[in-house]
């Protein structure tokens, strides 16, 4: 016979908010230092997707703040749906301006340039997201978080964006195929769309 699963005990709760503070100071603190490697490596390559990738960043940085107010009330489930609405907005307003410089690089033939800080990055990232990731999901369920786990699909979303971004970064450097840049570009924007609706309606939690 199938048995709900218990309701984490007022210790484990609390245990697992503490948990919660110190995941979002760890993601705040990577997503500042790789917003300011992302934007400058960009801006020196003229790489929309570089560029993209580090206000994503800001976005997880905006995302996790969100997450460390609403857990900063004694009473966190009342903030809940103001958390995600802010999380939701952060994930519009990125697909907004990463779409624009986008089709921007795409129609006017700007051609990025080789960027190694941009493949190095990436590849960090590649790593390091999913393991911060997995910690904040795993935390946010047992918690009955659905604003905690929202983050986590941010930076899950991370993870996603760093291989799409490497791949484009590698083909333009390999072969100079300077589309690749603003098409990865375009992926990010359309993976932020989907997490933002998502993340407006709700749909990011199932209940413990």
């Amino acid at each position: 016979m199938n048995t709900l699963p218990l309701a984490p005990s007022p210790a484990r709760r609390a245990v697992l908010r503490r948990r919660v503070r110190l995941l979002v100071a760890a993601t705040i603190t990577y997503n500042v230092i790789e917003a300011a490697v992302a934007l400058a490596a960009g801006t020196a390559a003229s790489s929309a997707a570089l560029i993209g990738f580090g206000l994503d960043s800001i976005v997880e940085v905006a995302s996790a703040a969100a997450v460390a107010w609403q857990f900063s009330a004694a009473d966190h489930e009342r903030r809940e749906r103001t958390a995600l609405r802010i999380i939701a907005i952060s994930f519009f307003a990125l697909a907004a301006y990463v779409s624009f410089d986008a089709l921007r690089a795409l129609l006017g033939g700007g051609e990025a340039e080789h960027s190694t800080a941009g493949l190095v990055l990436a590849a960090l990232s590649l790593v390091i997201m999913p393991l911060l990731s997995r910690a904040q999901r795993r935390t946010g369920r047992e918690l009955g978080s659905a604003s905690a786990v929202a983050d986590s699909r941010q930076t899950l979303l991370c993870t996603y964006l760093s291989g799409v971004l490497l791949v484009g970064l590698a083909l333009n450097s390999a072969f100079g195929w300077w589309w690749a840049d603003p098409v990865a570009a375009l992926v990010i924007a359309g993976v932020a769309v989907k997490e933002g609706r998502e993340a407006w309606r709700g749909d990011t939690c199932c209940a413990c």
